[in-house]
Parts: C-alpha cells; structure tokens; sequence
C-alpha cells in the first residue's frame, strides 16, 4: 500500500487572485516541517495538500503529526492512494481500514467523485462498497446519521484516495503571510496563547522577554526558553530576545510614584520592544492581555500604554476570559511549564493598590521626573541577548 497525508485547505481557498501565493507559503512551511522527518514529494491540486513519502522506513505517526499542526490546514487525514478501478478500491479499503472496523458496530462509506470520468457515481460507489465491507464484517450495521466509523473514498485525478474520518486541523493562514510581530512572552499563561492565536492569523513570530536578575532566576529565564520553543511547534522557529531589565526597573521603582509603577515599567518595556521590533523589520507588538483582568489591563491603562511608542499593538485574548485562555494553553501544551513557580518580572516591585484609570498626563509628568529612564532603556535594547529557538531543539528543563 501506498500511504500519503492529504491536507485540505480552508480558509486559503476563499482567497482571490493572491490564493497562489498562499500556497505557495504554505508549500514551504510543509517541507520545512517534514525535513527532519524523511523524504516527501508535496504538491498542491483541487484544494488539497498531498505529502508523499518517497523512501522507506519513514515515521508517518511523527509526520502526520507534524503536519496536523500546522497553520493554513482545515483537515488532514492519512489515505492510502490505489488505482481507480472499484474491485481494487474494496481490496484496498478492507486491507488499510478493516482493522479499524472490528472494533466498532456502525459505520458509514462517504464517496466524493472529483474524477467525474470514474463510471460509478458517489452514490453507487458509497452503496456498492458498503456491501463489500458488510460483507467481510457481517457484525456491522450502517448508520449514515452517527456512525461510529466513517470510510472516505476520494476520487482525485491521480487516484482514488481511501482513508477514515479526517482529523481537523488547526486552520488560519500559513505562518508568514500576514507579515511579522514581537510577541510580549512573560512566562505566564497568557503570552503563549497569545502567540498561537496570532501565528494562526499569518503573523510570523519572535519572542521578547524582561528579564531582571537578580530579583529573576535563570531557571526562569529557562522556562521563558522552554515556552519558546513548545509554541515554535505552531509558530515555525523563532529569535528569542532577552532584555536585561534590572536596572531601567529599580530606576522606576525609586523614582515613580508607587501607584503607577505597573502602567510605566508597562510603557518602558514597550519602547524597548519598539527598537528590537523594528531592529527585526516587525511591523506590531503581541501581548496577552486581558480586558480587566489585572490593574494594568483596564482601558485607561492600556490607552496609556499604546502612547508610549507607535506600532500597533496586538491583543488577541483581549475579550477572553482566563477559562477559555487556560483551555487553549492545554492545547497547545503551554499549560503546565506556564504555571512552573519561577518569577516573573512583571511581578516584582508590584504595589499594593496600583492606580487602575491612570491618567496620560500624569504619566507624562511621572515619566518628566525620571531623566535617565531613556538612557537606560537604549542600554537594556543594546545588551539584549539573542537565542535563536528552532522547532526540533529540546530544552532541557525538567
């Protein structure tokens, strides 16, 4: 038998003129991904994606997972390719699929005659192979409103394609195309998901990071490199920037008043990210924040936020609530190095009762008092430490 993955586009196939160039994004983001794997001829036809393997011994499990996630699939499912003849079709069907069929007690045949030169329409193809596989299953019962078991026979101009229920994938655009974002990754929960949600939109990713030793460890600062690299499965490989935030943090701290410190280290960190972003030809901030959901994720706070530098900054989670968040981070398996107990930068030097409707004006006139916070922001960007984060790596972290 000849096995292939099959992906199928979706919202790609809404596009217009440009649609090409979408595939042919997402046409190198597949061999990228399938590289390290094996072999693969890919091609695009009739609005699916087809991954053949060409040599033996390939890992097809690590393959079709690899391809399940990435972003510009609908659905992708693992077929066996055969001749478009029926008796081979039922051969065929039975051989690659009937184990599966031993296991349950309804199923369903579903047909799809693309090849409109196939002399069986999808009706009789979908009744015709149905009683062969009652046939060799007498045990089982057709039930075409709930099966349990679905056997899906394409047939596509270079052969019929048989396989079971096709597994959604991730959808979105292919990383890439919709331009490039700095992603705010703190270490919470929050900024992963945020990054995911983003890259599903077409944005290629690189990652900043605040680090401040000593009041953060560098087991933190491993953890912040393990969530880079878990959401680089999604994302495609990526820059991690660190930002060495010590000392334009405790300037702030000393020289602002208490209840708005949250609100300024928020605008310091921006501007920094503002000089590596456009340093890396980004063209918008990421962040994970919420509505409400801290003091400085109200809307007086982020609207003094947004004045502090002039690219547009993106919030994917904005009208999320922390249970449709922490649902996501579980997907893509965020969740549980997320919540490891390793600070936070943004956590320390917090006030008790920080200002929640700041101001612009008295930003202004705090920031107007604090002289020097400029120049140690431009030293912070110029000592940032750079980690390229690659899909297949493994951070050692446990």
């Amino acid at each position: 038998m000849h096995e292939v993955i099959m992906g199928y586009q979706g919202e790609m196939s809404l596009k217009g003129l440009n649609r090409n160039q979408f595939e042919s994004a997402l046409m190198k983001i597949l061999r990228y991904r399938l590289k390290t794997v094996g072999q693969f001829k890919i091609y695009c036809a009739q609005s699916t994606f087809y991954m053949e393997p060409e040599e033996e011994g390939i890992d097809m499990d690590l393959a079709f997972e690899r391809v399940s996630k990435v972003f510009g699939l609908a659905a992708v499912s693992r077929s066996v390719v055969c001749e478009k003849d029926f008796d081979t079709i039922c051969r065929t069907a039975e051989e690659y699929l009937g184990e599966s069929l031993r296991g349950i007690r309804t199923f369903k045949v579903e047909a799809r005659r693309a090849d409109k030169t196939f002399p069986m329409t999808s009706p009789e193809l979908m009744r015709e192979l149905g009683a062969y596989l009652l046939g060799k299953h007498n045990y089982l019962r057709v039930d075409v409103r709930q099966p349990q078991f679905k056997v899906i026979v394409e047939i596509r101009d270079h052969g019929a394609y048989i396989h079971g229920p096709k597994v959604p994938g991730e959808g979105g655009l292919p990383v890439g195309t919709s331009g490039r974002a700095l992603n705010m990754l703190s270490g919470g929960i929050d900024s992963p998901v945020a990054a995911y949600r983003m890259a599903k939109r077409g944005l290629g990713l690189d990652h900043i990071h605040f680090a401040s030793p000593p009041y953060t460890s560098e087991r933190a600062k491993l953890k912040v490199k393990a969530l880079a690299q878990l959401t680089s499965v999604y994302t495609g490989s990526c820059n991690l920037f660190v930002v060495p935030y010590t000392r334009p943090q405790e300037y702030i701290r000393d020289n602002a008043p208490a209840m708005l410190f949250t609100v300024l280290m928020r605008r310091s960190m921006m501007r920094i990210a503002n000089i590596i972003a456009k340093k890396q030809g980004c063209e918008a901030l990421i962040t994970g924040e919420s509505l409400a959901q801290v003091a400085s994720q109200t809307v007086k706070a982020i609207q003094c936020t947004d004045a502090a530098q002039d690219l547009p900054i993106l919030r994917p989670l904005i009208g999320m609530d922390k249970t449709e968040i922490i649902e996501t981070s579980r997907h893509i398996n965020t969740f549980e190095t997320s919540i490891l107990p390793y600070e936070d930068c943004c956590t320390i030097f917090t006030p008790p009762h920080p200002k929640i409707r700041p101001e612009l004006a008295e930003i202004l006139e705090a920031e107007a008092q604090m002289p020097e916070l400029a120049a140690l922001e431009a030293e912070a960007a110029q000592q940032t430490e750079r980690i390229r984060i690659r899909m297949d790596d493994v951070v050692d972290f446990e």
